[in-house]
């Protein structure tokens, strides 16, 4: 059974720091991209940022420079480091991993974590 835990949500003034992380088990996530993607109240999902294992990783234009994606092979883990946030960073973070097998792509999500910028 494929699970992807995320852990670090929670509420934070403007300007403050989060780190979120999500642990996967019952995949080898190496062999995934492992990434962030973020859903406001009414808005469409959207993606936040991706780390291949391979080391190469992709932005959303509105978190460029100040989040940060990494991930633990080892660890099966992937972290968001937040800083700099902004109230329109508030939205439900899910963590997800993901891959091309056999022309197939196969998706796995997390259940999500809030996180909720307000002064």
């Amino acid at each position: 059974q494929v699970q992807l835990v995320e852990s670090g949500g929670g509420l934070v003034q403007p300007g403050g720091s989060l780190r979120l992380s999500c642990a996967a088990s019952g995949i080898i996530a190496s062999t995934y991209r492992l990434g962030w993607y973020r859903q406001a109240p009414g808005k469409q999902r959207e993606l936040v940022a991706t780390a291949t294992s391979g080391g190469s990783t992709n932005y959303a234009d509105s978190v460029k420079g100040r989040f940060t994606v990494s991930r633990d092979n080892a660890k099966n883990t992937v972290y968001l480091q937040m800083n700099s946030l902004k109230p329109e960073d508030t939205a439900a973070y899910y963590c997800s991993a993901d891959k091309v097998q056999y022309g197939q792509k196969i998706v796995f999500w997390g259940q999500g974590t809030q996180v909720t910028v307000s002064s």
